[in-house]
């Protein structure tokens, strides 16, 4: 009886003494199948399909039959003859149903690469048959690998095609190299070191000062309010974690950041587009509209503040069904409230930083040109220098912090320190902002795929162990298994693309049409996923 109610101690007992590998095993086999540990991967069996994961793979079955029919089509006519000749008009043409069958064989294609993607990740992190092994931090597991990106970031390097604070090129850059420290710091188990993961900490919010920055400055500028930018935004935010919700019978929050962004920018959508919608066109003829900007966003920051000392109505909001479906994890909504207060002030951070960046463009008051600091000379080496210290106060206050909790109190107030300290220094200096790594910028634009796939093919056991490829051989292992990893990470990158070209029409009506049939879908799934038993 306390072997079996008391897996975990039997083992460790049996480790501590030194049984052999037939008892130990023999001990799993009865402990694992009660306890079920989240990284145990001896003798634990797998947990059954549910209806949905079943349907799911009905549905990519189904599209590879599919696929496999259209391309036995176009070969059939092919072979019939490629092209006919039209006796009235002395000219070529393709056969009948030639144009809607290379249509129908993009998305059916991309869905067919989807469906076996995902056979890969059930088989790495649900059906048992892969190994997984723990993570034990060291410092020189994080610190090497880190050395070790930065040399090629910066060895691979190119000349920007333009020289604007933040453009294109350095964002993704900077996307890029922050989601390799990520990975690092995942895979090293450096959470467990105190300044590591308040740096980390920091990387996250940056990401969030991104979105507020980006979709900031869209609005201001473009005022596309439309359904089809913001169906766009969430098809390509949303579409991997879905599929993964229902191929791994896992809850929506659990992938923790694509909720997050996806609340923020729809905040972020909300605060700009309600009444009145103030552009820049408009905030030209008349300054009094800059002000009226400012309103939004002291709006904006008192509603933060609101949900931040009102834990309750925090609650309440999001326990609303259906909408608790989204942001509950094993029915509360605690983990989603602790990402949420944690990073509650970067994304309106952002957002401020872009107004008053646009509005300091327009003034003329910036010197962007190619070599040219940001600001004079003496405005430039005084930020400059500022930036600097305030960087290194930032990291020599997170190396001496002895308590998470403490630290994660002051990290939404004083993490923008060293986040406008790092645009500074890496925009103010000319010669800076010229130039770019090639190498981060690639990974920066995949560094959303690079997020989610990590859970399941990179690590494993929902990212508590570490996938094991090649067993005996953890150089070799990590190698593979990374290859693979970035390799499936790009794949679904244009997947995702392409099916966004698919999915989303332009069109107003036949865009309200598939919404609704989104809609029904959706909550199809909601009534399958509550009459099986809840999963993790």
């Amino acid at each position: 009886l306390l072997t079996m109610h008391h897996g975990t101690l039997c083992v460790m007992s049996c480790v501590s003494v030194s049984c052999p590998q037939g008892t130990m095993v023999l001990m799993n086999s009865v402990c694992n199948k009660i306890l079920k540990p989240i990284d145990g991967s001896c003798c634990h069996p797998p947990p059954p399909a549910t209806t949905v994961q079943l349907l799911t793979a009905c549905f990519f079955l189904a599209a590879i039959g599919g696929f496999l029919a259209l391309n036995v089509l176009c070969s059939e006519r092919h072979r019939r003859g490629k092209h006919m000749a039209d006796v009235e008009s002395g000219e070529d043409r393709k056969p009948a149903g030639a144009n809607a069958a290379a249509t129908l064989k993009v998305p059916f294609h991309a869905v067919c690469k989807l469906g076996l993607i995902m056979a890969y990740f059930y088989l790495c992190d649900r059906a048992n048959v892969f190994m997984k092994e723990q993570k034990f931090y060291t410092h020189s597991t994080f610190f090497i690998p880190l050395i070790y990106i930065v040399v090629l970031g910066v060895f691979y390097n190119e000349n920007s095609k333009e020289t604007k604070l933040l453009n294109r090129e350095q964002t993704d850059e900077w996307k890029g190299w922050m989601q390799l420290v990520i990975l690092i710091y995942h895979i090293s188990g450096a959470s467990a070191f105190i300044p590591v993961y308040m740096h980390v900490r920091v990387l996250v919010a940056a990401y969030l000062f991104q979105t507020g920055y980006g979709h900031f400055s869209f609005f201001w500028l473009k005022g596309d309010f439309g359904l089809y930018r913001v169906c766009q935004v969430l098809f390509r935010l949303n579409f991997l974690v879905v599929v993964l919700c229902l191929v791994m019978n896992r809850s929506y929050q659990f992938y923790y950041f694509v909720p997050l962004v996806t609340f923020w920018f729809a905040v972020i959508y909300v605060t700009l587009a309600m009444w009145p919608q103030i552009l820049q066109k408009k905030a030209n003829a008349s300054g009094i509209w800059h002000l009226g900007v400012m309103l939004k966003l002291l709006a904006l920051l008192l509603f933060i503040c609101f949900l931040m000392y009102s834990q309750g109505a925090f609650e309440s909001i999001f326990s609303v069904w259906p909408i608790s479906k989204l942001f509950e994890l094993q029915g509360s909504v605690h983990e989603w409230w602790f990402r949420w207060k944690l990073d509650r002030f970067a994304v309106i951070h952002g957002m401020l930083f872009a107004f008053v960046y646009l509005l300091l463009q327009k003034c003329q008051v910036l010197s962007e040109g190619k070599g040219e600091p940001l600001f004079s000379n003496k405005v430039s080496n005084c930020l400059l220098f500022v930036s600097v210290v305030s960087f290194l106060t930032y990291s020599i206050w997170a190396s001496s912090c002895r308590n998470k909790t403490e630290c994660n109190e002051l990290h939404p107030y004083i993490s923008v320190v060293q986040i406008l300290a790092f645009v500074l220094i890496r925009n103010i200096p000319g010669y800076a902002r010229s130039v770019y790594s090639s190498f981060f910028a690639w990974f920066g634009k995949i560094s959303l795929e690079l997020f989610i796939c990590q859970y399941h093919i990179w690590l494993a056991a929902d990212t508590k162990g570490i996938l094991v490829l090649i067993p005996g051989n953890p150089m070799l292992n990590i190698v593979v298994s990374t290859f693979i990893f970035v390799c499936v990470a790009h794949e679904i990158s244009q997947i995702t693309n392409d099916l966004a070209q698919v999915a989303i029409p332009k069109e107003s009506p036949a865009l309200l049409k598939r919404m609704l049939i989104t809609a029904v879908f959706f909550m199809a799934v909601l009534v399958l996923s509550m009459r099986e038993r809840p999963g993790h």
